[in-house]
C-alpha cells in the first residue's frame, strides 16, 4: 500500500509557522509540516491555508517523496522539497 491523502484537512501552527496534515500509508497515519515560507506573500494563518490549498497537489507529491525516501512518522516539507 502507498502513501495517500484522504483527509483533507490542514491546520495552522502559528508558534512554529507550520502547516500540519496528515497522509496515512494503509491503516498508519504520516504527519506532515510545511514551513510558512514556502508561502512568499502569505502573512496570516487564512493566507497560509488559501495558499496551501491552491498548492495542494505539488506538496502531495513532495511529502510522497520526502515519505518514500526514509519512513518516519513526521516528516518536515521546506523550500527545498520544492526545487
Amino acid at each position: 500500500m502507498g502513501l495517500s491523502f484522504p483527509n483533507r484537512s490542514r491546520s495552522y501552527d502559528a508558534s512554529a509557522r507550520r502547516i500540519r496534515f496528515t497522509g496515512h500509508d494503509g491503516m498508519f497515519e504520516v504527519s506532515f509540516l510545511v514551513d510558512a515560507d514556502v508561502f512568499p506573500g502569505s502573512n496570516t494563518e487564512a493566507g497560509y491555508l488559501a495558499a496551501f490549498d491552491n498548492r495542494r497537489e505539488a506538496i502531495q507529491k513532495a511529502a510522497a517523496k520526502a515519505y518514500g525516501h526514509a519512513r518516519r512518522r513526521l516528516y518536515v516539507l521546506t523550500s527545498s522539497d520544492f526545487r
